[in-house]
C-alpha cells in the first residue's frame, strides 16, 4: 500500500507530494500526470491541491478517481467479500485491535497531519486520534467476544419447529467521509463494517485526504487482507459513482443534508441499505438554575470547537431571563479570549476553517444574516498574523428573528446565536422548532427537569451538563434532515448487517 513517508521528507516534487487516485487490494492507482490532463478512466481531472488550512500554502496533490478506478475498487472488495465474511468474528477482532494498537503507535504522525492539513489545534488533533483508537478497540472487543455474532434461539408457540434469528454481513459498503473529522468518521464506518464481515471501498474528502491514506496504510499493516478495504479520491463526482454501482450493497454517507438526499435517491434504485449521518441546528439550552461558569465553558465548545465545523454544533443558545445578562458578560469575555491561531501558537483554542471557499460561505451568511436582521452582539479576533491561513473570528449574534438564516440553517462555521426564553415550555419549543434533531445540551441543577427535557427534546442524544463526550458504546444519529440510521454502538453494527430467521423441523 502507498507510503505516507513522503509527507515527512523533502518531497519528489517542488510543490509538494501527489496522493494517488486509489489504493485498491493493497497498491496504489495513479492516473498520470497531475496538471491539466483529463483522466481517461472517466474525465475526473488528475488532480486538486491539498492546502495547509493555517497558511494556505499548497502542501500537495491529490489524484482523483474515474468510473474505471471506481469500478475496480468496487470488484476488488466484490472479490474478497466471502472469504472475509466467512472468517470468524475472532479474528477479524484480531485485525481490529492491531489496527487500534497501531494508531495509538502512530499518534504523533497522525496527530501532526490533522493539524498540518486542517490546521486544528493540538488537543483537538489529538482526541481525533484517541477516538479513532477506541472505536476500533471497541469493536474488535465485539468481535472477541462473539456473543454479537452468536445465533439467537427463538421461543415459538410450536414445539414441531425451532426457531433462530442470525445476521450476515451486508455485502461491499460504501463509505464516503466528510472533511471536518478525517479518520475519526472513518474508523467509526471501517471499523463496524470490517467487524460485521463487509468489505469496503472508502471516499475521502478531497480535501483532508493524507490523514485517511495514513489510516489505509495502517490498516494494511495490521494483516486486513488485500481488496478487503479500498480507497478512492476525489469529489462529489467520485462518490455518485461509487453509491450507484451495482455491486454496492450498503452505503455509509456523512455530509450535507442537500448531498445525503441525492446520496438517498440514489441508494433507492438498487435498495441499497444506507445510513445517512447530515446536519445538525442544535441547541443549547441554560436554565435559571444552571452553573452560569459551566454554561459558558460549555457554550464556547459547543459552538467553536473545531471553528464551529460540526454537524453537533450547538448554535443555538438558549438562556432564562434570570441569568441572561450573567450569561452574555461572561460569554462575551470568553469568546474574546479564545485564542484563533495555527496549532503551534501559544495557547490556540480555535483553527482556521478548513479551506477558503468555507470561510468565504460562513462569512457570506453572517452578511447575509446581518442583512436580514440579525445582530452581532460581539466577536474575538484573529492575529494578524494568521492573515494567510483561513482564519475567521468567533461570532455571537443576539435575540435574531426567528426566521434569520443564522438561527434556523446549519452554518458549519464559528458563529453562535443565543435567544432568552423564560418557562421550560418555551425553551424546550424554541429547541424543537427546527428540522434537524441531532443533539442537544441541557445545564441546569435540577435533575427532574434534567429528566424532563431529556424525554422531550427531539434528539438523537442529549447532554446534562458535560461537555460533548462521544464514546463509541453510545450511538450516534439523529432525527429528521439530521440523517438516518445510527453509528457507533451495537446499532452501529448492526447496520452493517442483515437481520435472518431460520425455522427447521424438530427430529
Amino acid at each position: 500500500m502507498a507510503t505516507i513517508s513522503t509527507l515527512e521528507t523533502p518531497p519528489a516534487r517542488q510543490d509538494g507530494f501527489v496522493l494517488p487516485a486509489a489504493l485498491i487490494a493493497g497498491m496504489p492507482a495513479h492516473t498520470g500526470s497531475r496538471k491539466g490532463a483529463e483522466n481517461a478512466s472517466g474525465g475526473a481531472p488528475d488532480a486538486t491541491p491539498i492546502c495547509n488550512a493555517s497558511t494556505g500554502a499548497v502542501i500537495g496533490w491529490q489524484e482523483h478517481a474515474g468510473a474505471a478506478l471506481v469500478d475496480e475498487a468496487v470488484r476488488a472488495a466484490h472479490t474478497t467479500l466471502a472469504s472475509w465474511r466467512a472468517t470468524a468474528p475472532a479474528a477479524r477482532g484480531a485485525r481490529l485491535k492491531k489496527i487500534a494498537e497501531l494508531i495509538d503507535a502512530n499518534r504523533a504522525r497522525l496527530a501532526a497531519l490533522q493539524m498540518q492539513v486542517s490546521g486544528k489545534p493540538p488537543l483537538e488533533a489529538d482526541i481525533d486520534v484517541s477516538d479513532a483508537a477506541a472505536t476500533f478497540h471497541y469493536y474488535a472487543d465485539l468481535c472477541l467476544d462473539a456473543q454479537a455474532f452468536a445465533p439467537e434461539a427463538l421461543a415459538l408457540p410450536d414445539d414441531t419447529v425451532t426457531g433462530e434469528r442470525f445476521y450476515e454481513a451486508v455485502g461491499v459498503a460504501a463509505l464516503i467521509v466528510p472533511w471536518n473529522f478525517p479518520m475519526v468518521t472513518t474508523a467509526w464506518k471501517i471499523a463496524p463494517a470490517l467487524a460485521s464481515g463487509c468489505t469496503v471501498v472508502l471516499k475521502p474528502s478531497e480535501l483532508t485526504s493524507p490523514v485517511e491514506h495514513l489510516l489505509a496504510e495502517i490498516i494494511n499493516e495490521a494483516g486486513v487482507p488485500a481488496g478487503v478495504v479500498n480507497l478512492v479520491n476525489g469529489g462529489g463526482e467520485v462518490g455518485a459513482l461509487l453509491t450507484a454501482h451495482p455491486l454496492v450493497d450498503k452505503i455509509s454517507f456523512t455530509g450535507s443534508t442537500a448531498s445525503g438526499k441525492k446520496v438517498m435517491q440514489t441508494a433507492a434504485q438498487d435498495m441499497k441499505r444506507v445510513t445517512l449521518e447530515l446536519g445538525g441546528k442544535s441547541a443549547l439550552i441554560v436554565r435559571a438554575d444552571a452553573d452560569v461558569e459551566r454554561a459558558v465553558t460549555l457554550a464556547v465548545g459547543g459552538a467553536f470547537t473545531n471553528a464551529g465545523q460540526m454537524c453537533s454544533a450547538t448554535a443555538r443558545i438558549l438562556v432564562h431571563d434570570d441569568v441572561y445578562r450573567k450569561f452574555m458578560a461572561a460569554f462575551e469575555t470568553a469568546v474574546r479570549a479564545i485564542v484563533v491561531g495555527p496549532p503551534h501558537s501559544t495557547n490556540v483554542a480555535m483553527g482556521p476553517l478548513v479551506c477558503a471557499a468555507q470561510r468565504a460561505r460562513v462569512q457570506s451568511l453572517v452578511e447575509q444574516g446581518v442583512q436580514a436582521g440579525a445582530s452581532v452582539a460581539f466577536s474575538g479576533s484573529v492575529d494578524q498574523a494568521c492573515a494567510d491561513g483561513f482564519f475567521m473570528a468567533p461570532v455571537v449574534v443576539a435575540e435574531p428573528p426567528a426566521d434569520n438564516l443564522l438561527w434556523t440553517d446549519e452554518v458549519f462555521g464559528p458563529v453562535a446565536c443565543v435567544k432568552s426564553f423564560r418557562t421550560d415550555e418555551e425553551a424546550i419549543a424554541l429547541a424543537n422548532d427546527t428540522r434537524y434533531g441531532l443533539v442537544a445540551t441541557v445545564v441546569t441543577a435540577d435533575r427532574e427537569a434534567a429528566r424532563r427535557y431529556q424525554t422531550q427534546l427531539r434528539a438523537g442524544l442529549v447532554w446534562i451538563n458535560t461537555p460533548q463526550l462521544i464514546f463509541p458504546q453510545i450511538c450516534w444519529g439523529g432525527l429528521g434532515l439530521s440523517g438516518i440510521g445510527r453509528e457507533l454502538g451495537m446499532a452501529g453494527l448492526r447496520s452493517y448487517q442483515e437481520l435472518r430467521h431460520a425455522l427447521a423441523a424438530v427430529g
